[in-house]
């Protein structure tokens, strides 16, 4: 070999070998729920022009919360559309123990699966105050105790792990399945269940299909929805937009916050956020049950409720298209730049006395029946405000 040809591989072995030291190896995801995150993604196909989805991020330890989803938006790059803390965070205060004894900080942040039942559910409680009991069909079901010493909150799926998770590669992303062999909830419910996943990323949508299906020998409710942190991406509260589809809301008592069995008009007051354009935010917290939805026509029957942030020139919509989907939850914190919009199949305090006879939208699912929630999410620009709509209080 020549001098020449041994001095060009000598330089290209020093190349490599410097690019190989820029090139650290990725750190181990932590493990939450005992199993590592799972993340899907795409490639942008844009260069920055459009909003696009960019990424979800599972847990699959803790019931397939979807605790983060990214999206491209112009000028922003990609952008965190959910109000979650750090993994590592996560993996610390997502322990079992404390505030999470029953798998509760599964939804404080992110997007937590609300499945067999969803909002609250009050009842007699035991003589140690550890459950609370309800009934359906004249049988007895008992709850854990897990929220404000008096009722049991947002389902028993928190703690629980998927199984077969799988994900494929499509034409403009990727799609998840996996399946949570939830039985009978850990001895808290009728007869027995599989919940199936199916989440779809692409650039313009996020489609999420979640299907319960009885696979026991008896009769089950089932009440299923989704909380996702929907976060202000500004950070500026005052001037974000909501809308939602809805002409009725439910009343709760001032003291406890337990419903009336009422349910009121929304017009007239500050709760109405019908218009075109949104209505937004009051300065306080806010968390209301709104029922009798308007459904629209477009890729489908769907309710379209929104979150809009014209300040970051963006606008997220929550799209419902299951005809089982009867109400939706609105929450946000006063001080805090997230809001919940909540697609949910049954009324808070679905096996509530106060509801006498009324339908609280709670399936009866027959032994080998099933049910799906069906919710997609949309990108769109942010509508123009044409009055001077002050912040409600």
């Amino acid at each position: 070999m020549n001098v020449r040809w041994s001095r060009l591989l000598c330089a290209y072995a020093v190349l490599l070998s410097g690019l190989v030291s820029l090139s650290p190896a990725a750190a181990e995801p932590p493990l939450i729920g005992g199993m590592p995150p799972l993340r899907l993604e795409r490639k942008a196909t844009s260069h920055g022009a459009k909003r696009e989805f960019m990424s979800i991020t599972v847990l699959p330890g803790r019931g397939l919360n979807t605790f983060q989803i990214t999206a491209n938006l112009p000028g922003k790059g990609e952008t965190e559309l959910l109000r979650s803390p750090s993994l590592d965070e996560a993996a610390q205060k997502m322990n079992g123990q404390g505030d999470d004894a029953y798998g509760n900080l599964n939804h404080s942040f992110g997007g937590a699966f609300l499945i067999p039942f969803t909002s609250r559910a009050g009842g007699e409680l035991s003589a140690d105050k550890s459950l609370v009991s309800v009934v359906w069909h004249g049988k007895t079901i008992h709850l854990p105790n897990d929220y404000l010493g008096h009722y049991s909150v947002h389902g028993l799926l928190n703690t629980m792990k998927a199984q077969d998770p799988h994900v494929t590669n499509t034409r403009d992303g990727q799609t998840l399945t996996a399946v949570i062999h939830a039985g009978d909830f850990n001895g808290y419910w009728l007869s027995k269940t599989d919940v199936h996943f199916r989440i779809a990323l692409t650039g313009d949508a996020v489609d999420i299909q979640v299907t319960a299906t009885n696979v026991g020998d008896e009769p089950e409710p089932m009440g299923m929805g989704w909380h996702p942190f929907l976060r202000i991406v500004s950070g500026d509260r005052a001037q974000a937009r909501v809308h939602l589809p809805a002409d009725l809301y439910g009343v709760v008592d001032t003291i406890d916050g337990r419903p009336t069995g009422e349910l009121k008009p929304v017009e007239g007051t500050p709760k109405d956020y019908r218009s075109p354009e949104g209505a937004p935010l009051p300065d306080g917290s806010i968390t209301v049950n709104f029922s009798k939805l308007t459904r629209t026509s477009g890729s489908g029957v769907s309710i379209d409720a929104w979150l809009a942030d014209p300040e970051a020139n963006y606008a997220i919509r929550v799209r419902g298209l299951s005809p089982e989907i009867r109400t939706l939850h609105l929450w946000s914190a006063k001080g805090d730049t997230f809001c919940a919009i909540e697609e949910q199949y049954n009324y808070m305090d679905a096996f509530g006395a106060e509801w006498k006879d009324m339908d609280t939208g709670l399936v009866t699912l027959k032994p080998h029946a099933s049910t799906t929630w069906h919710v997609r999410l949309e990108l769109f620009d942010p509508p123009q405000i044409s009055t001077d709509d002050s912040v409600r209080k």
